[in-house]
């Protein structure tokens, strides 16, 4: 079946059809289906991803099979401690026929694009991204070019290595929707692998399955899934106790808890809802918020994970009644 750009625009469509996308990725990556999930949610509301894992687990074919599954462009960036940003953004060629200068576009100018080893790039390229990630568009010799839509980085750092690299300041994390591991395969999913592996490389199968200006339709779409007072209440105190946490010396900031409300609404979007309930808010409020928090001192001797502390707060989490629009005391 031939798809259009039209095909999409509705909403009741919209959950078989990821389903069908979340299919066709796990096809290639075995038993990962949360992470692909959560990859296709921070996609839906326009965010970013950093994968924090070992090498070899399939960072780089997820990215790869999601491409090919929504027929998107994909670009790689292995960074590198001599790395320019010119190297990420792109650079301007003088032609000598026609006396001007051409831009020539740098990987960053695609739909799905692959960060390698963010933390061994200088802060200066590191930098490079921001206006990317957060305005999509970049700016080389005065001059603006837009980011394809949709357009989604994916980021990784090797949490065991870390001679010969620079630590990603908390502004750069605060920019990431998400921070997802994907671990090791269980050993019956390993000989799965390796089965799927030994033959044609699994990717030459993969066909699209929806177009990327589809994608981009359903981001218009996922900004109105309605989220109760209620429910923004119960973000915004949690937002405000972890502020105050006892292990924590920065908690939740107000772009953490937007970030946090749209990936609820991209929750509830693939499950075929147009409205937010808290399952969604506690589904995300891992990948969300863990990498925002800052630990304590004390915290971080006692070796305590910023998740147990997402846990701890989510344990406290009540469903405030939303005062009425009008209401007077």
């Amino acid at each position: 079946m031939k798809l259009s750009a039209s095909s999409l625009s509705n909403q009741d469509f919209a959950p078989e059809l990821l389903e069908r996308v979340i299919y066709r990725v796990g096809s290639v990556i075995v038993g990962k289906e949360a992470q692909i999930r959560l990859t296709l949610m921070s996609m839906l509301c326009g965010g970013h991803i950093l994968l924090e894992d070992i090498p070899g687990v399939g960072k780089t074919m997820l990215v790869r099979t999601l491409a090919a599954c929504l027929g998107a462009s994909f670009g790689r960036i292995q960074f590198t401690y001599d790395l320019m940003p010119a190297d990420v953004t792109g650079t301007s060629v003088y032609r000598q026929q026609s006396g001007t200068f051409e831009f020539r576009p740098g990987p960053i100018m695609n739909n799905l694009v692959l960060a390698d080893e963010l933390n061994r790039a200088s802060p200066r390229t590191q930098s490079a991204l921001l206006e990317a990630m957060e305005e999509r568009k970049v700016t080389v010799d005065g001059h603006t070019h837009p980011l394809p839509r949709p357009f989604l980085l994916l980021a990784t750092q090797n949490p065991l290595q870390f001679e010969g690299t620079y630590r990603l300041p908390e502004a750069q994390l605060d920019r990431f929707l998400m921070r997802i591991q994907l671990g090791y395969p269980d050993p019956d999913q390993e000989v799965e692998l390796l089965s799927r592996m030994a033959g044609a490389d699994p990717l030459e199968r993969i066909k699209p399955v929806m177009l990327a200006e589809e994608m981009a339709n359903m981001q218009r779409e996922v900004k109105n899934v309605f989220v109760d007072d209620a429910i923004k209440l119960m973000l915004v105190q949690t937002a405000v106790a972890s502020r105050s946490h006892a292990k924590l010396q920065l908690g939740i900031s107000p772009r953490g808890t937007l970030a946090w409300m749209q990936a609820s609404q991209a929750a509830a979007y693939m499950a075929g809802r147009s409205y937010v309930i808290p399952d969604d808010v506690k589904l995300v409020a891992e990948p969300v918020l863990a990498h925002r928090l800052v630990l304590s001192h004390e915290a971080l001797l006692a070796g305590t994970p910023s998740e147990d502390v997402v846990r701890e707060l989510l344990s406290r989490l009540t469903i405030p009644v939303a005062p009425r629009k009008g209401a007077t005391s």
